[in-house]
């Protein structure tokens, strides 16, 4: 069970489990460091993996939203929760908490993108970078994430040599069918509350948008893998996103 905290008219409260959801472009390492400091502060935490699911064919999104799902059963059972996403798993949400049922109470992007119901992530792209993606593509299959930039992106995004082996080590080849898949439409998304915490200039946009909405909204000047190397921060900021969207 998780902790039970004191909230400020009085009342105790259970705090909600944090379902950490990876972009299907990396590897559930992305959330680990942060994971612990969610647990240092009580928080039951549920690192979903998303590994393999695309070995499986489409449809991708019910694929990835059932291995979340999975993974909150067996964990957590039906303990309310809270999804958190990350880059491309913004995306995935609306899936996921579909699939995990009416224990979702909230639902926190984090230098993500947002729900395109009905759209693809082709869709949701610039131009430039959709021509640049075919342009890598072969036999029907994208290189890792890592192999999408200059080395030196990486370089600079994780400067600790053996933290930036292991993030890469776990990079997957993704079919571009995934890519041009219309994500499905969920009928009463958002039923929960929704907040986002932006960490780079790269998804002002949707920051911009997610404001637009009504949404809670905190920015950090930090970068889009800071959940990595500055773990205590982003968890300060999610947390404050979580008690936004969990009304506590």
């Amino acid at each position: 069970m998780g902790e039970i905290v004191e909230v400020q008219n009085g009342f105790m409260v259970e705090l909600p489990t944090l379902v950490l959801v990876h972009s299907p472009l990396v590897g559930p390492s992305t959330w680990e460091s942060a994971a612990e400091c969610f647990r240092r502060k009580g928080y039951p935490v549920v690192v979903s993996s998303l590994d393999g699911v695309v070995d499986d064919g489409a449809p991708y999104y019910r694929g990835f939203a059932e291995a979340v799902a999975r993974a909150v059963v067996a964990n957590e059972g039906d303990r309310p929760a809270v999804l958190v996403g990350h880059s491309g798993a913004g995306a995935l949400l609306p899936s996921i908490a579909d699939a995990v049922g009416d224990s979702v109470h909230g639902a926190v992007f984090v230098d993500a993108i947002l729900p395109h119901p009905g759209g693809s992530w082709f869709d949701t792209a610039p131009p430039q970078l959709r021509d640049h993606l075919a342009g890598l593509a072969h036999a029907g299959w994208l290189p890792p994430w890592n192999e999408w930039f200059p080395a030196e992106a990486f370089d600079t995004l994780l400067p600790d040599e053996d933290m930036r082996e292991r993030f890469v080590a776990e990079l997957p080849r993704l079919p571009v069918t995934y890519f041009e898949e219309s994500a499905p439409v969920t009928h009463g998304w958002p039923a929960v509350r929704c907040a986002y915490v932006r960490l780079s200039e790269a998804y002002d946009r949707s920051t911009d948008e997610a404001v637009r909405r009504g949404w809670w909204v905190h920015r950090e000047n930090a970068d889009h893998l800071a959940m990595l190397t500055q773990p205590d921060r982003v968890t300060d900021a999610v947390v404050q996103a979580v008690v936004a969207v969990a009304d506590m």
